[in-house]
């Protein structure tokens, strides 16, 4: 399990820049940024190198953010990674609230998976594991 940043954001001109502009300044790297938006407001998830920094940070410029824990995976940079990944998991009847993918090199990529369940995300992991997928722990990501 890896820490993410979850933001929620007024959607209004300036304020993912100035959020950017908070970490920038906290000197936190982000290595995935995404957002789920609605007409009020968005839903910001950032995978970072130190999220407690962030977190003091954008709480300091009262933005309001949380720390959630998600499942990140080491997937092949290729097609079909992701499928072969969601396979596994769709044999388990999982409930997963939402996911999104970068990529770290050529190589590999990273999906980052938010399953439903402390149960679940055990059993999740056995299964990857035994399918041969890696999964990442914060350190991994530096």
């Amino acid at each position: 399990m890896i820490d993410q940043i979850t933001v929620f954001l007024e959607n209004s001109e300036g304020r993912l820049a100035a959020l950017c502009r908070t970490l920038s300044e906290a000197s936190v790297n982000m290595s995935a940024l995404t957002i789920a938006d609605t007409t009020d407001y968005g839903v910001v998830r950032i995978i970072c190198d130190d999220s407690e920094k962030a977190l003091e940070a954008l709480n300091a410029a009262d933005f309001r953010a949380v720390v959630t824990k998600v499942s990140a995976i080491q997937v092949p940079n290729r097609p079909g990674g992701l499928s072969d990944l969601l396979g596994v998991l769709d044999a388990l009847d999982l409930n997963i609230e939402y996911g999104y993918c970068f990529s770290v090199n050529g190589d590999m990529a990273v999906d980052v998976l938010k399953i439903r369940g402390e149960a679940e995300v055990a059993e999740a992991t056995k299964a990857l594991e035994a399918a041969g997928f890696k999964l990442l722990a914060q350190e991994d990501l530096a």
